[in-house]
């Protein structure tokens, strides 16, 4: 039987390998079915009490039984796992620790600033005990319904549902009988940048890593030269930056996320939550931030044509077409507005409420007055 061949390692389906990634740290791989993803590493270290988890994975009984059998496999019992260490607000990272807290009492690390806000990601625990009883199409019809009555999005548009069958995908991680949820945790433990944590007998410094969420964590041990960098440096692919659940310049908070970590003095090896370890942490921070350069680039360039244009007008100039919808929306409403705040851009609301940008020029204001 042949391999198949992915373009990207973050691809690649998960493995059930279980391997000693750093001195000290092994890579669980855990499967995931997300666009572009096809697994998430879930590190553990142990030490004289058990063992850390770092990012336990996607809720549901896939996940959860993908992880004790590579637990099992790494001859560490479920029960010894007495903390979970989150790297941010992103289902695929904090998905399993819910669970993990009920079955160990585990301890949750995260980011102070860690919140469902922070991802963009809403939890659906407010749910009424009468969605017990309703079939799999009335839930995802429900689904569509809730996300369509949220408010617009900042660019002005009304927010679309994903596909069906991506909601049934999370209605079914919930269990046979469950309604569509995903818990979102309660931290037990809140860290802040500079903190130290001690894990397997080492001591790991807490680095917040904004951009791609606002409480993303890195865990760096600057002994051993091991950083552990969640989605915030990945080997293939450069980590989505949520323009819609970050006020502010999110890309400006992510260019000196990456560059703080880029000149970290001693990285041996970067463990990623997707790929495999990189050597060559400063040459991919560098080539993650030539990327989205040179996406402004694009911005700028597309902008003599488009002139006065909405947001989803530039979407289309920066992705491909299988790649529109809202995250691509999303990412290109931060670079707008990077170029915004940074004096590049000006911003106006149309009639329809629509956000519309100009790029080096003024634009005309008799819309509306109302900026971003």
């Amino acid at each position: 039987m042949t391999s198949r061949a992915y373009a990207k390692q973050e691809q690649e389906p998960a493995s059930e390998e279980v391997a000693e990634a750093a001195p000290g740290v092994l890579r669980l791989q855990l499967p995931i079915d997300m666009p572009g993803l096809g697994h998430v590493n879930c590190y553990a270290i142990e030490d004289g009490d058990g063992a850390v988890l770092i990012d336990p994975g996607l809720p549901g009984p896939v996940s959860w039984s993908a992880l004790n059998q590579r637990l099992d496999r790494a001859s560490i019992p479920l029960r010894r796992v007495h903390t979970a260490v989150i790297t941010h607000s992103h289902p695929d990272h904090f998905g399993g620790s819910h669970q993990l807290r009920e079955e160990t009492g585990a301890e949750l690390v995260t980011h102070e600033s860690f919140t469902a806000a922070a991802g963009g990601f809403r939890t659906a625990d407010e749910v009424d005990l009468d969605l017990l009883e309703l079939g799999p199409d009335e839930l995802v019809e429900l689904w569509k319904q809730r996300v369509t009555e949220m408010a617009p999005t900042p660019w002005g548009t009304r927010r679309q549902p994903p596909p069906d069958r991506a909601i049934r995908r999370w209605i079914e991680m919930g269990g046979d009988d469950a309604p569509p949820r995903l818990r979102f945790p309660d931290p037990t433990v809140r860290v802040a940048d500079g903190q130290v944590l001690v894990l397997g007998g080492r001591e790991w410094l807490c680095v917040h890593t904004p951009g791609h969420t606002a409480d993303h964590l890195c865990l760096w041990d600057p002994e051993g030269g091991v950083l552990v960098s969640g989605d915030h440096v990945l080997p293939t692919i450069t980590p989505h930056i949520a323009g819609s659940a970050e006020p502010g310049d999110p890309l400006a908070r992510f260019f000196a996320s990456l560059d703080r970590v880029g000149a970290l003095d001693g990285i041996t090896v970067c463990l990623p939550a997707h790929g495999h370890p990189i050597a060559d942490v400063a040459g991919r921070t560098a080539d993650i931030r030539r990327h989205h350069i040179e996406r402004l680039d694009v911005l700028r360039a597309a902008s003599a044509e488009l002139v006065d244009a909405p947001v989803e007008a530039y979407m289309k100039v920066l992705f491909a077409e299988r790649a529109w919808g809202q995250m691509a929306a999303s990412e290109t409403f931060a670079h707008l507005e990077h170029l915004r705040l940074t004096g590049e851009a000006a911003s106006r609301r149309d009639s329809e409420g629509l956000l519309r940008y100009q790029i080096n020029g003024d634009v005309d204001t008799t819309d509306s007055d109302d900026d971003a």
